[in-house]
């Protein structure tokens, strides 16, 4: 069943938001039911915002992890309600196998994880969505916004091999000429 036959006027309005700012939205249908998703490039607020419009038009339950700073009041109830999972970046909590842990017990889950950590300028990717994938054996899909090109969607789902080198190779081609708002502040596609 194409997805985009579920939406309903919540959907359909936030399709007609979109289009009216000017943004096409693009999706390759995800090949099965559970998949981690990695949004790039990440380097602005209205990410979030545009991305949430997205993920209504095109009718894919899509949660995302987010730092737990977003979590707590007064909007923490918010960030939940749209699905979010809080991450605390500053210790080593188990986050990663709490992740595949879910993949593990869902019949259906998509989960969005921006791998750069930050909206700032970083040098490298955070791996943990890299170890999450491939642990829990779900495809990678590659969602991407582009401001120049005013674009948003979900371009390519791929199968990670194991090789760190080659999968990171195609995952910068599928990225290649994508820009953020913020270009200036857009990772390096590469682990540390």
């Amino acid at each position: 069943m194409n997805l985009n036959t579920r939406r309903g006027w919540l959907g359909r309005g936030c399709g007609a938001l979109l289009r009216l700012f000017g943004w096409r939205v693009r999706l390759v249908q995800p090949p099965v039911p559970k998949a981690l998703v990695v949004f790039y490039p990440h380097t602005s607020n209205w990410d979030f915002v545009i991305g949430i419009l997205t993920r209504s038009a095109i009718a894919l339950p899509i949660g995302f992890a987010g730092k737990d700073e977003l979590f707590r009041p007064p909007f923490g109830f918010l960030f939940r309600r749209l699905g979010g999972i809080p991450v605390n970046r500053r210790q080593r909590s188990g986050f990663t196998q709490s992740l595949v842990d879910a993949f593990a017990r869902a019949d259906s889950l998509y989960l969005a994880i921006a791998p750069e950590g930050t909206r700032a300028k970083v040098d490298h990717w955070k791996s943990g969505f890299y170890r999450v994938a491939l642990a829990a054996g779900v495809p990678l899909g590659l969602a991407f916004i582009d401001y120049p090109r005013r674009e948003i969607g979900i371009g390519h789902w791929l199968e990670l091999t194991g090789d760190e080198a080659a999968d990171l190779a195609r995952i910068r081609a599928c990225y290649a000429g994508r820009r953020g708002r913020k270009p200036e502040n857009e990772g390096e596609i590469r682990l540390r």
